[in-house]
């Protein structure tokens, strides 16, 4: 039982805080959150934080701003009224894909964000499956990044599937393919793209054999869904028996629920950083939702006690 600490939700994830803290048995704090017409926003604690450990859960999705900015008032209020640490858990780290310049003027927006929390006075972040994991460099406090890699395979493994083949979608995504490939003690392959514009891939060929295997696509977002379609559609080219499509952060803006009911793609399995509205749920039956609840609220516990962080990534290995 941790003591002398208080968790608090923010607009986009009030269901999954509500998890963390009947998992760490602690009420949920109480904090009060504005929209004004003018589009400000107001957040105000509504209970006590003096002296006291706080955890800020807030996914910065869709609105992205708008929760960037709650999260950062809230870390504000909170070290006004003289509370002790202050965590922000932000399982879906909004501008990650903003992570260099790509292009000359480019912003490099992910670094601005991380500079943004520690000036509001944000004490350490955990995230879940960074777009980058050069990210965490960007941070001068402490940063957990952990994965839901280990979580999807262990559901997958209880599915005992057979002639898996575990597929990157890209060349950047081949280190968190070959997690998963180890997890399921599969082969691996690769497809080979070139994107001409965001959100827009053509998929051209796929390293490594898919003929007559079930294939699971692993990634850490899935957006609108057209680069992911495109990959489907040369997996089926290339003789796939199957295609199951997994990753941790579920965004599916615009076309993409219809864009994966019409897809080849037997399951998408997706954890919940990022609430799945009923409209989406409707949209299609082909989603599977994993909760991160349990992996969040033993790492708060693990900060809290000071134990190891380290303990939480081997919850889903067995």
């Amino acid at each position: 039982m941790i003591e002398n600490a208080i968790v608090f939700a923010l607009s986009s994830s009030v269901e999954l805080a509500q998890e963390i803290v009947e998992y760490l048995g602690l009420p949920m704090g109480k904090i009060s959150v504005k929209h004004f017409a003018d589009g400000e926003i107001m957040v105000e604690p509504e209970e006590t934080v003096r002296g006291r450990s706080v955890y800020i859960v807030q996914s910065t999705c869709s609105p992205v701003s708008d929760r960037l900015m709650e999260v950062l008032i809230a870390i504000d209020a909170c070290k006004r009224a003289s509370s002790g640490e202050i965590t922000v858990i932000m399982p879906y780290y909004g501008y990650a894909r903003q992570d260099r310049k790509a292009r000359a003027r480019q912003p490099i927006t992910a670094k601005l964000v991380a500079d943004l929390l520690q000036t509001a006075g944000a004490n350490r972040v955990v995230t879940i499956d960074l777009h980058a994991t050069q990210i965490q460099g960007f941070f001068n406090i402490p940063i957990d990044d952990l994965s839901a890699v280990s979580m999807i395979g262990q559901y997958f493994r209880s599915k005992n599937l057979e002639n898996v083949v575990v597929v990157s979608p890209d060349h950047g995504g081949t280190t968190r393919a070959r997690r998963l490939a180890d997890c399921l003690n599969a082969p691996m392959a690769i497809i080979d793209k070139r994107r001409p514009k965001p959100n827009v891939a053509e998929a051209m060929n796929v390293i490594g054999e898919v003929e007559g295997k079930t294939a699971i696509i692993v990634d850490d977002m899935a957006d609108t869904c057209g680069t992911l379609i495109a990959g489907v559609n040369i997996l089926k080219e290339k003789g796939a028996k199957e295609i199951y499509f997994a990753c941790t952060h579920g965004l599916l803006s615009g076309p993409a629920i219809e864009r994966i009911q019409n897809s080849y793609i037997k399951e998408m399995v997706i954890t919940n950083t990022i609430p799945l509205s009923e409209e989406k749920k409707n949209g299609t039956d082909k989603i599977t939702l994993l909760s991160v609840g349990y992996m969040l609220a033993k790492t708060i516990e693990a900060i809290q006690l000071k134990n190891p962080v380290s303990a939480v990534y081997d919850l889903f290995n067995d």
